[in-house]
């Protein structure tokens, strides 16, 4: 997993051979700054899978309670026990839980400014005082409208998170192995979502089961703080402000002292760039340029797209999809949900061996083909599972749709897994600038947060309105768009330097005599 670094991140000077090699183990101080901010990512996993389903699967799907009150959806089936006002009431169930999500909207709109006004690591600490206050409001809630306080105030945590995190470790990763070092925080989320079913399965006997369930997610918030403290702020955050002593003290451990000073020499050109544009930047300016404009609208797309291509519907599904295969065992259909979201981990970290490898583009545009294949499989057998209750198949077509759709479902977390889900996210913290990078993408977070909501709030409604098997077409098709956009819109980024990235956006908004090419010649490529 190792990737020859040539002298500097841009790639103009000539090998050295006493070049060191840098891989993803070759520096444990990066690696120790990657994992400490990816704790962020471990808090957007365990609630996220909380909001998801307890908010589907407890409102619409009443039938399917039994199945799986022992994961997490078992957290607001307790809290309705104990509160009558909202076991009688379907809005106040959904507002407990969507208000996470609307929480982690405003968060993650706040967080760009956040970010780029105070800095990575003020933000980070400030997500983590946030998210534990919310997470010890919802533990000691004394009824249902305290506890949406606290529901708010984690989803306020969580959007700020899930915009400084990325940023965090692109900022101190190298070109060679920036991608791979950021998808370890989407590692971090399917973690948290696996670790959100381990746990939630762990007090489904204990007295105060909701308030232990959503309690203890404060626990990595309060450890994340205290890491946070002893870390240092980004090195190029610090540059930029003017703060060049401790940056270069930072990057002193991140490089050797050839390639330090060529990363000194980028971020001197950088800081006199933006020196020279004087003004400070505002929102209405990301639509303005037209190359941040691009630059955006390929982030904020990958985010939207990661979205409504179903990677939640189809998480949500599992349990059904194991009563077609036959096995009406609830234990199995638990069972069934870890596997599920180890894979989801698992795919991820097959990700991170790739991203850097095969870069973000082709990884987007391999695992898009996948999903646009396992949602056929899934709407073809949902299909047949309606033609059977119908009547139109006999008894034959009972036999083998069941484990159709079992099929479906492995190869749908297959694919997505490695390449739609790490790519929006390691592509939005390196392509804008660095006086854009934060709001731009706290930007590109909120549409992925708004798009949550959208998919949440819609895709049971419309399931019941056209059948499942329709709506699963439907999200192939969007898949398909997803895959024209990724063509049209998203641009190779694998190995190129922060610095090389503006100049692709400028080429690409306004031409160059040079074309490509030239850029493409500093790219790290070797294996």
């Amino acid at each position: 997993m190792t990737i020859e670094s040539l002298p500097g991140s841009s790639g103009y000077l000539d090998a050295a051979p006493t070049r060191r090699k840098i891989s993803y183990f070759s520096n444990f101080y990066v690696l120790g700054l990657t994992l400490a901010a990816g704790i962020g990512g471990l808090l957007f996993g365990y609630d996220t899978v909380a909001s998801w389903f307890s908010l589907n699967v407890t409102c619409y799907l009443t039938p399917l309670k039994n199945l799986i009150a022992g994961v997490i959806s078992g957290a607001l089936l307790y809290i309705r026990d104990d509160f009558k006002v909202v076991n009688e009431n379907y809005f106040l169930q959904e507002t407990i839980v969507s208000m996470a999500l609307v929480g982690a909207i405003i968060g993650a709109a706040a967080g760009g400014w956040l970010n780029d006004a105070y800095g990575r690591k003020k933000a980070t600490l400030l997500a983590d005082v946030v998210f534990a206050i919310g997470s010890i409001v919802m533990a000691a809630a004394p009824d249902p409208y305290v506890l949406i306080i606290g529901r708010l105030l984690v989803g306020l945590g969580i959007g700020v998170a899930s915009v400084t995190a990325p940023v965090y470790i692109a900022e101190a990763s190298p070109s060679e192995i920036r991608g791979g070092l950021v998808s370890t925080n989407v590692l971090m989320i399917t973690g948290g979502q696996f670790l959100s079913y381990l746990v939630n399965l762990a007090f489904t006997e204990v007295p105060g089961t909701w308030r232990w369930m959503l309690g203890v997610s404060g626990v990595p918030a309060v450890i994340q703080f205290f890491v946070m403290l002893f870390l240092p702020e980004s090195p190029r955050w610090l540059y930029l402000k003017h703060d060049k002593s401790k940056a270069i003290a930072v990057l002193a451990k991140i490089y050797d002292p050839y390639r330090l000073e060529e990363e000194i020499d980028q971020l001197a050109a950088a800081a006199e760039e933006e020196l020279q544009s004087k003004n400070a930047v505002r929102y209405r300016d990301v639509f303005r340029s037209k190359e941040i404009r691009l630059a955006f609208l390929a982030g904020a797309g990958l985010q939207a797209f990661q979205q409504f291509t179903g990677i939640n519907t189809v998480m949500y599904y599992s349990p059904t999809i194991v009563q077609m295969a036959g096995f009406q065992s609830n234990r199995l259909a638990l069972l069934l949900s870890l596997i599920v979201a180890g894979m989801n981990a698992i795919g991820t970290i097959v990700g991170i061996f790739l991203i850097d490898r095969c870069g973000r583009r082709q990884l987007a545009l391999t695992s898009l083909v996948g999903v646009i294949i396992s949602l056929g499989i899934l709407s073809g057998a949902f299909f047949l599972q309606s033609s059977f209750d119908s009547g139109l198949c006999n008894g034959l077509c009972n036999s083998g749709f069941g484990w159709f759709a079992v099929l479906g479902l492995a190869l749908y977390i297959a694919f997505f897994s490695p390449g739609m889900g790490p790519v929006p996210w390691t592509v939005n913290s390196e392509i804008y600038p660095e006086s854009y990078r934060g709001m731009c993408g706290g930007m590109s977070a909120t549409v992925n947060w708004v798009s949550n909501l959208i998919v949440a709030e819609l895709f049971l409604s419309v399931a019941a309105a056209v059948g499942t098997a329709t709506t699963f077409l439907i999200l192939g098709g969007v898949a398909v768009l997803a895959f024209l956009f990724v063509l049209a819109f998203v641009p190779e980024t694998k190995g190129l330097s922060f610095e090389q990235v503006d100049k692709l956006w400028k080429e690409r908004a306004w031409g160059s005599e040079n074309g490509r090419e030239g850029l493409l010649e500093g790219r790290h490529d070797g294996v």
